[in-house]
């Protein structure tokens, strides 16, 4: 039994629970120790049976997947989490990751599937479905082109330019632009509409998008 992988399963539909335990506890190498139907009981459930892996829904009352994945991940000898959801936006993947989740898997994902991911962050490993790492795949190479094309498009300014459009980005007034930068309020507008010509912009908030892809602020 030393090398059975405790498993807490959390879902606020009894039936979703239901099967996956079902299909979980009897692998023989997976047990499922608890059952939570929210963040809030998952967090008390961790400390009352610590579980080896947490299967987390994200949507849930009371205190979401998130959240719940954040509170977790924030204890020292915290559980490994995996996200199981049908949510599948980037949001989603990207904010459940930062929280803290070593896999994210969708609900259609196959029973054998959730059994080899659960055991592989049990080991330390990340599980990623494959449409999820697609998604994420497309997302690193569409931020990185939207990064190189800001950063093209603001090399087209001067250095005071630079800083003007930065400090737009960071929603500064013209006036208080003009007093970081010890020039006049007249200077300043100048300057904001060279920048717009010379990028092909309509508006400050899209000064400040460019400067926000480009990693400046």
């Amino acid at each position: 039994m030393a090398d059975v992988i405790r498993l807490l399963l959390v879902d606020d539909d009894a039936l979703v629970r239901a099967g996956l335990s079902m299909m979980l506890d009897g692998t023989g190498d997976i047990v499922v120790v608890a059952e939570a139907g929210d963040g809030r009981e998952a967090i008390a459930a961790v400390d009352a049976h610590a579980p080896d892996v947490v299967l987390m829904d994200l949507q849930m009352p009371h205190v979401d997947g998130i959240t719940a994945t954040r509170r977790l991940r924030e204890r020292p000898g915290a559980p490994e989490v995996i996200v199981l959801t049908t949510f599948d936006t980037d949001e989603h993947i990207v904010h459940a990751l930062r929280a803290g989740a070593s896999g994210f898997l969708l609900k259609d994902t196959p029973p054998a599937q959730i059994a080899d991911a659960v055991a592989r962050v049990a080991t330390g490993g990340p599980m990623l479905s494959p449409g999820v790492m697609r998604r994420l795949m497309d997302r690193t190479v569409a931020q990185a082109g939207a990064y190189e094309r800001a950063r093209a498009a603001l090399a087209a300014l001067t250095p005071r330019e630079h800083e003007v459009a930065v400090a737009i980005a960071r929603g500064r007034s013209n006036a208080e632009i003009g007093a970081e930068l010890l020039m006049s309020v007249t200077t300043v507008k100048s300057h904001v509409s060279s920048i717009l010509t010379k990028l092909a912009l309509d508006n400050r908030t899209q000064v400040a998008l460019l400067a926000h892809d480009a990693d400046l602020v």
